[in-house]
């Protein structure tokens, strides 16, 4: 499986001096649920993080972000006086929470970032949606076009200018109340928004993304729109441990907020 635009691929980072501990959250909707990491494992040469939205992944320092936090973390714990390199070969989205990935060293950095580019890092996202997803599997084929300037994509037509195949194998895990439905996205490709876009334009949007059309509130509410979450969750990644090259499988419970919308952190009834 490929990596998503929820979960962007990005080029690992160069070494940089590590910021002191942070102070209480500056952002109206970080607050103290992000005073301290969910780490979901950790090694001398990589470390997972259950990323909370709607924290950034990555930021100017001045902004609160999930890679200052993982920088701090691993500065206190290991009392390290200098720099703390952090390599970052993916991201989330703002209001995406989960599994996120960091190298710890370059060496890593440069082979977890290789298995990203070269398509076989194996994720799973879990998203509440809107009305009833038939049928219970599929694979779902769009062409979407980012729009210049904006974080939004659109339908396209094949051929067309700036047009990108977006693919993705889904199954449904169980209705929820409401006249709703907990989906399993496997993506195929790295499209922007393209989790979101596909179930939408299928007349499922996720709940709370009113981007793309949902009129179902969900998570905290927010100050601020940057401030909002949506029921969307990577749930499990797999790729080869950079050293041992065995295969390392990382799960992410879901948020608390998630029981208002019947799913419990493993993704039980409540």
């Amino acid at each position: 499986m490929n990596p998503t635009n929820e979960a962007e691929a990005v080029s690992p980072s160069t070494p940089e001096a590590g910021p002191p501990p942070l102070p209480a959250a500056q952002d109206s909707a970080l607050g103290t649920q992000h005073s301290a990491l969910n780490v979901l494992h950790e090694d001398y040469h990589l470390i997972a993080v259950n990323k909370q939205a709607p924290l950034l992944t990555q930021a100017p320092a001045e902004v609160p972000s999930l890679e200052a936090m993982v920088k701090a973390y691993i500065k206190e714990k290991h009392a390290k006086p200098a720099g703390v390199y952090l390599g970052i070969p993916h991201r989330l989205d703002r209001p995406v929470s989960g599994v996120v990935v960091f190298a710890r060293n370059t060496k890593a950095a440069r082979r977890i970032h290789a298995q990203f580019q070269e398509h076989k890092v194996r994720k799973v996202y879990w998203a509440a949606v809107e009305g009833e997803v038939t049928p219970a599997a599929g694979v779902w084929n769009d062409w979407v076009r980012k729009i210049a300037e904006e974080a939004r994509v659109v339908k396209a037509a094949e051929g067309e200018p700036g047009a990108k195949l977006a693919m993705l194998e889904y199954r449904v895990v169980r209705p929820l109340p409401g006249n709703a439905t907990l989906i399993e996205f496997a993506p195929l490709t790295g499209r922007m928004h393209q989790l979101r876009v596909q179930a939408a334009w299928r007349g499922h949007p996720v709940f709370g993304d009113v981007i793309y059309g949902s009129a179902r509130p969900f998570g905290p509410a927010g100050e601020y729109p940057r401030d909002r979450v949506i029921a969307l969750h990577a749930r499990r990644l797999t790729l080869a441990h950079p050293t041992t090259k065995q295969d390392l499988t990382l799960e992410a419970p879901l948020p608390d907020y998630w029981a208002a919308a019947g799913v419990g952190p493993t993704g039980e009834p409540v």
